[in-house]
């Protein structure tokens, strides 16, 4: 389902994916099946979608970014792809971001460029993703540190 009010330039969009109003969608991106794109969302063109992904209003998926399959990202999630940015930089260098299977983004983080968050991960709502996150944690904060993994281990 494509709602009539979304722009959708890709034809490479699976089978059952949901795309809402106000969307906009750019040619060359990559998105597969069972996903849910909620309004406002902006998916630019060097961009790969999993399958039975989830991106909640607000977000806008830069080139660079790829969401692995079952991923979750809250809404007003930002992801960057450039670590320097400013206007008409001729020397831009994109920075490729991953997000890998399963791994959830709470609502309103900031991910920096050039990251990849971990299988199972998740960040919690508001954190500022600075490095990698390994699979299977939980991260939290400004900066972003490590909280626990699956064992609920604390870190003191």
């Amino acid at each position: 389902m494509i709602h009539p009010l979304a722009d959708v330039q890709s034809q490479n969009i699976g089978e059952g994916t949901s795309v809402w109003q106000f969307c906009v969608i750019l040619k060359g991106a990559e998105i597969g099946s069972g996903c849910n794109i909620n309004c406002q969302v902006l998916i630019e063109n060097d961009v790969v979608i999993g399958n039975n992904v989830t991106i909640k209003p607000g977000v806008q998926i830069w080139d660079g970014v790829s969401l692995e399959d079952n991923v979750f990202i809250g809404p007003n999630v930002t992801f960057t792809n450039d670590l320097f940015p400013k206007s008409k930089n001729k020397d831009f260098k994109l920075e490729k971001t991953l997000v890998k299977k399963g791994a959830s983004i709470g609502a309103n983080a900031t991910v920096l460029a050039g990251i990849t968050i971990g299988e199972n991960a998740l960040i919690g709502a508001g954190s500022v993703v600075t490095k990698s996150v390994p699979d299977n944690e939980i991260w939290v904060g400004n900066p972003a540190k490590f909280l626990k993994n699956n064992n609920n281990d604390k870190v003191s």
